[in-house]
């Protein structure tokens, strides 16, 4: 009897639409910079009601710019999650600042605005809450908290293109940062995007990504090379298009594994908080100790039975050596990051999946965990 075949955490789709656009790029000679990147800027003003996107090489540098086009005084502070890709930690060090954590919300993954309250002061030039898995923080009480100490938001939507705050896209109320890597709800196989409704930023965001050059050969900065290719935006473009429709998908599955996966004991579910629109980059899940087995005994039996799952993320930030003793990263002690990190797993939620796919996704669940009471 053969095998059903594997269902993976993520699928790459590229259809005939990007080949079209990519094509054409190709045919027309300018590969670099050009057209494409342009139409691609303004698909992202359009998702998200910023006045201006600036696009960049990838996601860690376009949180990197954002942060550089900041003009950071020397000991200024970063204050983010460390429930987070490293790439959030990497672009404020690479920018010359110090990160200091708060923690997250347990219900949410969310960076707490309480935590930040704690920890925000006069050396915080930069508040970074990361919209985690595609849902978006808590802006509404986070954006008076950097007003109180003068600073500047910069909202890390790498995950979360769409995604809504009491109705207003992710990426407009500070300076935006969005990544296009190839796992990504839109994608370019590398790629970045900076939106803000800031004039000076954008201007300055641009001349930074082209080595600090307005008109070629007159340097205004010092800047650097992180421009984006036209073969890059020609595959994210018709992604672009069909974003709404995919996340329509994505949030379709998502209610359907929570509806086949409610009451499982030791399984919490995630959820779409008030006010929110959530995109659904992961669904994550929490095994804990009242589940019947652990954490790895779920991975290891979703592995058996041809369901990819992964672990998003293994550790708190901080919790590597790299970090643990770097001069610019404030020793921290978070422990719903640490509680999080231990317990939780993200199942496959992708558009490209079937009610069969998950039915199967669900039915592995309980055969591991057990059937609801």
């Amino acid at each position: 009897m053969t095998n059903p075949p594997m269902i993976p955490i993520t699928r790459v789709e590229i259809g005939p639409e990007e080949e079209a656009e990519v094509l054409e790029v190709l045919r027309s000679g300018q590969l670099a910079q050009g057209p494409k990147v342009a139409a691609l800027e303004q698909a992202f003003v359009d998702l998200t009601g910023a006045r201006h996107a600036i696009a960049v090489s990838n996601g860690t540098i376009s949180l990197v710019a954002a942060l550089q086009a900041l003009d950071l005084a020397p000991g200024a502070e970063v204050v983010t999650s460390p429930f987070t890709f490293v790439a959030t930690v990497n672009a404020a060090l690479e920018a010359g600042a110090t990160v200091r954590f708060a923690d997250i919300d347990p219900g949410s993954y969310l960076i707490d605005p309480a935590a930040v309250a704690d920890v925000i002061g006069s050396s915080t030039a930069v508040l970074m809450p990361v919209h985690l898995y595609g849902q978006a923080a808590d802006i509404g009480a986070l954006a008076p908290l950097a007003d109180s100490v003068g600073a500047a938001v910069v909202e890390d939507a790498a995950q979360a293109h769409g995604a809504e705050f009491e109705g207003r896209r992710v990426g407009s109320f500070g300076i935006g940062s969005f990544s296009l890597y190839a796992t990504k709800n839109v994608m370019t196989g590398e790629g970045g995007m900076i939106t803000t409704n800031d004039d000076a930023i954008a201007d300055r965001l641009r001349l930074l990504r082209n080595q600090g050059m307005r008109v070629r050969y007159h340097y205004e900065v010092a800047g650097h090379n992180y421009r984006l290719t036209d073969l890059q935006a020609a595959v994210g473009l018709p992604q672009m298009r069909r974003l709404h429709e995919r996340t329509e998908r994505r949030r379709r599955n998502a209610a359907g594994l929570s509806e086949r996966l409610r009451g499982v004991e030791g399984l919490v579910l995630p959820t779409e908080l008030p006010n929110r629109r959530h995109v659904w980059h992961q669904y994550t899940v929490r095994i804990t100790a009242d589940a019947r087995i652990d954490r790895d005994g779920v991975i290891d039996g979703l592995g058996a039975a041809g369901i990819g799952c992964g672990i998003y993320y293994p550790k708190a930030a901080y919790d590597y050596d790299c970090y643990r003793g770097h001069r610019r990263v404030v020793g921290a002690s978070c422990p719903e990051a640490e509680r999080a990190a231990r317990e939780v797993l993200s199942l496959p939620v992708h558009p490209s999946l079937t009610d069969s796919d998950l039915d199967r996704i669900a039915a592995a669940v309980h055969a591991l965990l057990g059937d609801p009471a």
